[in-house]
Parts: structure tokens; C-alpha cells; sequence
């Protein structure tokens, strides 16, 4: 079925703060606002919020751009009778077929056989009807292509749709509105949806944005060095969540406006920050939650690596939790033996 909401051309991939205010308008009551929490930084002379987006419906943001999506298509008239379908690592399926059970239409999600089963399982429940295909993204997104052709379902998408990506950005109107005085914000990037719409409302507020990526799922990075999108490997612990292959031309577009850094971090780093989010906060994160806050534990960005991003002296700093769609079961250690 033809999208009257796709938009193709680079001109037209720009998002504007106007998509955002649509959005927020048409979403207001179908999601949980975000919950805002101090941090402890010690002797670190800034302060820092967790945006606790982990706690939204689903399990992460995609409920908002989920939402959007499917209430522009049911204001449109435009929603079919054979449903929608989507490819997804994981998250925007859930919040796909969220959404579709919210709205009494069909959902037809395609994973990698690599998703988490935690995933999968979820997405049972929520009455979805599950496809695992191929070891990445992209070989779920192909398939699922192929079946909106076939059988005329809406094909939504993980990031690279406006409606999807505005969805996403209504997230930094209600950090602003909690933290008014804010600097700077820090998200994860996969694909680019939740990067794009936030960078794009952070630019109307004066805010600076930092988007963080695994080196390995680094397609963002990639394209901004090619000066347009392109395909890269994808081998991260992060990947279930930001493995896209390549990034929108909307997120590459967002990168180059003004008051945007972009950085790198390592796995071990990701890791690292996951376990301690659960030791220090119980917070049982994703690993691309916890690829946004390792950019503020990386090494000094000023010694060469490219990695990391170090605040200055009484910056307020913004840190998105994205999602906790995850098997805790590695944060926990066994019990000692005896000791049941």
C-alpha cells in the first residue's frame, strides 16, 4: 500500500519542530510521559538526569513514533485491511503491534533470528503474528517488504519514516519542559529515528545533542565520513537494538545542522555501564540504553580516540535510558553454592 506520509527526496527527509508539535498533539494520552531522575556524578563537575524512557509502554520510546504512525493512518482513513507489518530487531515491532492491538488492527512483525527471545516472546502477547527471518536486520526488512507488496499491509518502519522519527522527538519537549535550563542531551543511534526527532526539537530549544554509537554499529559515523548514507558491518553487543545497516538520510541530515556531536564507544564500555546501572540503580537497561551514558565514561575525547564526551564544568546533561527490553539474567550473579 502507497504511504501518503513517506517522504523521499533529501529535501523532504528534513524533519521540522512542526512535525514534533503535530505530534505531540496526536499522541498526548497514548503514552506515559518520561519520568526524570537526578544522578550521582561524585566528584564530576556537572550535573546529569537519566530520562527514564525505559519505563514508557513497551519497554522503550518506539511507542511514541508507533503511535504517531497509526493514528495519522486511522485520521487518514488510510489504514488496511490486511494490517500492518514492520522488521525490527526487537523494540519497534513491540511497540508496533502495541500500538495495532490500541487501534484493533492486524500486526505482522518480522525479527532476525537473532532477537532476544524476550522479544519475541513479548510480541506473542501482544497478539502479533511473529516471522523470524535471516541473521540481521536488513534480511527481516527485505522480508517484510516482500509481504507488504504481497498482501497489502501498511508497511511502517523501525526509524526511517518521518511520522515514526517525529513520534520520537516529542520525547525532548517533555525533558525540556522538566528540565528547562538543559544543555545538552544525549541519545543512542541505531538506524537514526530517535536521534532525528530529538535533535531536531533540541535544535529549536538551543540544546546540543550527542549521538552515541557502538564502533562496530557505527552508521551514522560511516555516513557522515561518506558525506551521504551507506552500508556497514554490524557485530555489537548493542546490535538487537542499533544494528541498523544504514542510517536515514533524516538522521545524516539532522548530524550536520549545528549543536550536534557525534561519538563512538566500545563494547567492553557498554557493558561496563549496563552492570552498573543495575548495581548502582537497579535499572535492568538494554545495551543501547546503556550506549548513551557510556559516552560520559569513555576515555577523555581529547586524547585521539574519537570516543567519549566530557561536559564541562557546570553543564546540565540530559542521558536517554531508550529501552529495557532485555534478559536481566546476566546482571544478576548465581547463587554461591550452599547459599540457597
Amino acid at each position: 500500500m502507497t504511504d501518503p506520509f513517506r517522504q523521499e527526496s533529501p529535501v523532504t527527509s528534513l524533519l521540522t519542530y512542526a512535525d514534533i508539535k503535530t505530534a505531540a498533539d496526536r499522541i498526548g494520552g497514548h503514552v506515559r510521559p518520561v519520568t526524570i531522575a537526578r544522578a550521582d556524578t561524585g566528584d564530576e563537575p556537572y550535573a546529569l538526569h537519566f530520562a527514564l524512557e525505559l519505563m514508557q509502554h513497551t519497554g522503550s520510546f518506539k511507542a511514541r513514533g508507533a503511535q504517531n504512525f497509526l493514528l495519522a493512518h486511522r485520521e487518514e482513513g488510510t489504514l488496511p485491511d490486511a494490517g500492518v507489518t514492520i522488521a525490527s530487531g526487537g523494540n519497534a515491532g513491540l511497540a508496533c503491534a502495541w500500538a495495532a492491538l490500541r487501534q484493533g488492527v492486524r500486526a505482522t512483525v518480522f525479527l532476525p533470528t537473532t532477537a532476544p527471545k524476550v522479544k519475541a516472546d513479548k510480541l506473542l502477547g501482544y497478539g502479533a503474528d511473529v516471522r523470524l527471518v535471516g541473521t540481521e536486520y536488513a534480511e527481516a526488512l527485505a522480508a517484510c517488504e516482500a509481504f507488504a507488496a504481497e498482501t497489502g499491509a501498511l508497511a511502517s518502519h523501525a526509524y526511517d519514516h518521518p511520522l515514526i522519527a517525529a513520534g520520537a522527538g516529542t520525547l525532548l519537549d517533555e525533558i525540556q519542559e522538566r528540565i528547562p535550563d538543559l544543555d545538552t542531551v544525549v541519545v543512542a543511534v541505531g538506524g537514526g529515528g530517535l536521534f532525528a526527532g530529538v535533535a531536531t526539537a533540541a535544535r529549536h530549544h538551543g540544546i546540543r545533542t550527542v549521538a552515541v554509537e557502538p564502533e562496530n554499529c557505527r552508521a551514522l559515523d560511516a555516513a557522515l565520513r561518506a558525506g551521504h548514507p551507506v552500508d556497514v558491518t554490524v557485530d555489537s553487543v548493542a546490535a538487537d537494538s542499533l544494528g541498523a545497516r544504514r542510517a536515514s538520510a533524516t538522521a545524516v541530515a539532522a548530524a550536520r545542522e549545528d549543536g550536534v556531536r557525534t561519538v563512538l564507544v566500545t563494547d567492553a564500555e557498554i557493558t561496563r555501564v549496563r552492570r552498573f546501572l543495575w548495581d548502582d540503580r537497579r535499572l535492568a537497561v538494554e545495551h543501547a540504553a546503556a550506549t548513551a551514558l557510556a559516552a560520559l565514561t569513555s576515555p577523555d575525547p581529547s586524547d585521539g580516540t574519537g570516543r567519549g564526551y566530557r561536559p564541562a564544568p557546570g553543564e546540565k546533561v540530559c542521558v536517554v535510558l531508550c529501552g529495557a527490553n532485555t534478559d536481566p539474567a546476566d546482571l544478576v550473579p548465581a547463587p554461591a553454592e550452599g547459599a540457597r
